[in-house]
């Protein structure tokens, strides 16, 4: 751990004010704000030295150790009861974005990787989906740091514009069902997705624990994806010689991950106070600052602004189709 002080320390040296002008600007946040500052000090930081081992520790590490603590948001009981709901909106929009994703990676000559991580960051939950699959599928910081900024931009636009997309459709003025269950399948990140529902006709908490409770329920699915990404990269990878493991496919990160979603449910059914894991949803949020400060400061801003075009065009449409989608379902079921 030594060797990797130095880098560590500077991460946190970042991811500190970043998290606080995060909790200033919610619709930007503090992951977005870390990453930023990274490819900006980087830029005359550019021989890390003896920083360098803690920083690509900081990435890796701490970012699926972010994941974990993530679950520990997760009450299964509540998710399964939004689930009756918004399953079927939630599976048709992730559907939709990933089959987007491949389509235009194919025609669009994307890298794959990248294709892959603004599939599913679009599709789930923004950027803890992204921190999710980049271990499974081997995905390095610039790749990282250009699926958050693609997914940084609509978060952006959806919290903004998807308000007055409510009114112009005639959304209930009266109940905050309807657009809660919009802005919780059709909006990428946490952060956006409250930024969207607070936002809606001043409700109160209606529309906002609405779409929060679909949107954890969207986490879920980081579950089966990032599985079935690191099984379907781990064979690639036994195709090309190297050996093929499946205990070594399957990241352990995402086992904690389930582990501490049922250590939660388990004891809230216990009648344990929510507000006892609270300390460990913010610990979460806080580390994936912490990470994408490390992924900042080993990504080239230079080339990632040159390289931008595509990925933007494949995020926005990805998010107009699970926007669209969205809304069909919804009509069609009568939600609004």
């Amino acid at each position: 751990m030594e060797k990797r002080g130095k880098g560590i320390l500077s991460c946190l040296a970042i991811a500190l004010p970043a998290w606080l002008l995060g909790q200033q600007f919610p619709v930007v946040g503090g992951a977005v704000i870390a990453i930023l500052l990274g490819m900006v000090i980087t830029l005359v930081w550019k021989d890390k030295g003896a920083a360098a081992p803690g920083i690509q520790w900081t990435s890796k590490i701490v970012l699926q150790a972010a994941v974990v603590f993530l679950g520990f948001g997760l009450d299964l009981h509540m998710v399964a009861a939004t689930g009756k709901q918004s399953l079927p909106i939630i599976l048709s929009t992730i559907t939709t974005s990933l089959v987007l994703s491949y389509v235009l990676h194919r025609l669009m000559a994307i890298p794959t990787k990248i294709s892959t991580l603004v599939g599913v960051g679009s599709s789930i939950c923004g950027g803890s989906a992204i921190a999710a699959a980049a271990p499974a599928i081997r995905a390095d910081d610039e790749e990282v740091a250009q699926a958050i900024s693609v997914i940084f931009f609509f978060n952006v636009l959806a919290a903004v514009l998807f308000p007055l997309l409510g009114t112009a459709l005639g959304f209930s003025t009266v109940s905050g069902e309807g657009f809660g269950i919009f802005a919780g399948t059709a909006v990428n990140d946490t952060s956006s997705v409250t930024a969207a529902a607070a936002s809606m006709w001043n409700l109160g908490t209606a529309t906002l624990d609405k779409a929060v409770t679909v949107k954890l329920t969207r986490t879920l699915a980081i579950i089966p994806i990032t599985l079935g990404l690191s099984l379907h990269y781990g064979k690639k990878e036994a195709a090309a010689g190297k050996k093929f493991r499946l205990a070594q496919a399957v990241p352990v990160f995402v086992l904690y991950f389930v582990l501490a979603s049922l250590a939660t449910t388990l004891a809230l059914q216990m009648g344990i106070s929510a507000t006892l894991f609270a300390p460990m949803k913010t610990l979460s949020k806080f580390l994936i600052v912490m990470a994408m400060a490390a992924i900042g400061l080993n990504s080239n801003i230079v080339k990632l602004i040159r390289t931008g075009g595509k990925p933007i065009l494949l995020g926005g449409c990805c998010w107009i189709g699970i926007t669209v989608v969205s809304l069909v379902l919804q009509k069609t079921l009568g939600l609004w």
